[in-house]
């Protein structure tokens, strides 16, 4: 399982989404001070899961 680490800024195709008050505090609290922006923390955290849900499947079919 591949550990989260805070991204560094890419260039991206934009798409809405909605989060709850809660979670963005969190993470704009974790990013604050850091070369990140909101987006480039959530799709990084989202590449993560979608690898250790892989990670998953692969260890239940195999």
């Amino acid at each position: 399982m591949r550990k989260f680490k805070i991204p560094k800024q890419y260039r991206a195709i934009n798409k809405t989404i909605r989060f709850p008050e809660d979670v963005i505090m969190e993470v704009e609290a974790a990013i604050r001070g850091k070369d990140c922006t909101f987006t480039a923390f959530v799709v990084e955290a989202v590449r993560v899961a979608l690898e250790n849900l892989r990670e998953e499947d692969e260890e239940s079919s195999g």
